[in-house]
């Protein structure tokens, strides 16, 4: 039974991670520091699972990537782009919409 219900946390945390990402990338960012960034809000995010998310969110056009080569060790970076901040824009209208429908369930409500 705890296995299920870790697998379904994973499951509901899973949908949440493009919106935390997205919004963080509102200021360039690269791998690691993206990682503290959303750990420091409590956004618990594997590195495995956040840069195969971050090269789909690249290569969906949502993000743009830039290596940074000024350094002795070469960093990519992630911003946010016009086309993410309008997706993101939605995604977040629609958690809205998401977030008053189960406030009928936590509030102990039949539906």
């Amino acid at each position: 039974m705890e296995t299920i219900l870790n697998n379904l946390i994973i499951e509901l945390k899973r949908g949440t991670q493009i919106l935390f990402v997205l919004s963080a990338l509102k200021s360039s960012q690269y791998g690691y520091s993206l990682l503290e960034k959303l750990q420091n809000i409590g956004v618990e995010i594997e590195a495995g699972t956040l840069y195969p998310l971050l090269r789909r969110l690249d290569e969906q056009g949502l993000i743009n990537s830039t290596w940074d080569t000024t350094e002795s060790r070469p960093r990519k970076y992630y911003k946010i782009n016009e086309n993410g901040l309008l997706i993101l824009e939605k995604l977040i209208n629609e958690w809205s919409v998401i977030e008053k429908r189960m406030k009928l369930i936590t509030k102990g409500e039949s539906i």
